[in-house]
């Protein structure tokens, strides 16, 4: 189960590394500062200079984190799309995600990879069986995509829906687990 607790900040380790990751879905462009992945970019959607201007408002100093940081997620990200990796076990910083969107991606976690749950199922989970809506907003903020799973949230009649403006990225992935569930 991947770690959220959150961890005390220090000012000696505000630092960030950045890199990326060539997958079957395109380039992944990573985050991580020394309390874990922060965050998680698709390439085509957005620049990473894009996302380092969101990642400015942490109060880190870009560029400035150990790379090591950055090793277990790379590490834990190949083995999925091998379809070896069926439950990240990584820390997560979370100051990206505050309130009822924390409460949604908190449920999210418990979806088990190959399984799909609607927007409404997704509601309930988190406590809020009318927000639908805001789950789906929630879905489309989310910092952590992949390893905070929100490509296993389908629409109520089962369709994709959308997925960082690639819904056959969405389709893709929700196949691939499902071919190398056990």
């Amino acid at each position: 189960m991947t770690r959220s607790d959150p961890a005390p900040l220090e000012a000696d380790d505000l630092g960030l590394a950045l890199g990326s990751l060539d997958t079957p879905i395109g380039q992944l462009n990573l985050a991580a500062t020394s309390h874990g992945l922060v965050r998680i970019g698709f390439g085509y959607m957005e620049a990473k200079e894009d996302m380092m201007a969101e990642l400015a408002e942490l109060s880190c100093s870009l560029g400035q984190g150990d790379p090591v940081w950055l090793e277990e997620p790379v590490s834990q990200l190949r083995e999925y799309f091998e379809g070896r990796l069926h439950r990240f076990d990584l820390a997560l910083d979370w100051r990206l995600s505050h309130g009822f969107y924390r409460q949604v991606l908190d449920a999210l976690m418990t979806v088990d990879y190959g399984t799909t749950v609607s927007y409404g199922e997704l509601a309930r989970m988190a406590g809020s069986s009318r927000a639908a809506r805001a789950v789906g907003t929630a879905m489309s903020t989310n910092p952590i995509p992949l390893v905070v799973p929100c490509h296993r949230v389908v629409r109520g009649d089962g369709s994709v829906g959308e997925y960082g403006g690639r819904p056959e990225v969405k389709t893709w992935l929700i196949d691939h687990e499902r071919a190398h569930r056990h």
